[in-house]
């Protein structure tokens, strides 16, 4: 009898814990950066009023984020920096307004989310990267009255691939260290 109450109990669990939509939640989403300065010290910046979406099924283990990051929001405590991230020498905000994140696949060991594949485009190229979980949580927000989802996700590149080649036959360093979080609020 037992057995069967635990069986139903789980199968009810299940069903009501399915897929669902999470709206990105621009107050507690952000996308920031740091490069070694000439091995002196670190600059550092960040992006913030991200959007878009975040598609998540416990149950199933499957999920999905679409992230978008306008590069007129960076920031960095130096208007000037600003300013020159901003210009054609490194993001071309006036040509390229979004940086854009779509994953491919979320990779899970158990119920852990491990790391998130997909494609970042930037200054109009598009290449794979993956971003390791540091945590991935769930849970009832009393402040939006929903569901919220997300977590911490970092990764490392190669500024060059996208083509930001600034200073690197100067000595700059080509790899930025990222770090982006999300949370996002069922719809």
């Amino acid at each position: 009898m037992k057995k069967i109450i635990s069986a139903v109990f789980l199968s009810a669990l299940a069903t009501t814990a399915g897929a669902a939509t999470y709206q990105i939640d621009g107050h507690h989403t952000n996308a920031r950066f740091s490069i070694d300065h000439f091995n002196t010290s670190t600059n550092v910046g960040g992006f913030y009023n991200l959007g878009g979406t975040l598609e998540f099924d416990p149950a199933k283990r499957t999920g999905s984020i679409d992230l978008s990051i306008p590069v007129n929001s960076i920031q960095t405590g130096s208007q000037d920096f600003t300013n020159h991230l901003k210009s054609a020498d490194l993001f071309n905000a006036a040509k390229y307004p979004e940086i854009r994140f779509t994953s491919t696949k979320f990779n899970f060991n158990g119920k852990k989310l491990l790391s998130v594949d997909g494609k970042l485009t930037m200054l109009g190229k598009t290449h794979p990267v993956k971003l390791k979980a540091q945590k991935f949580n769930c849970y009832d927000s009393p402040i939006l009255k929903t569901q919220v989802c997300g977590g911490d996700f970092t990764t490392t590149i190669d500024r060059t691939k996208w083509g930001i080649n600034y200073l690197v036959d100067a000595g700059m360093t080509k790899q930025v260290a990222l770090t982006i979080q999300i949370e996002a609020g069922k719809k």
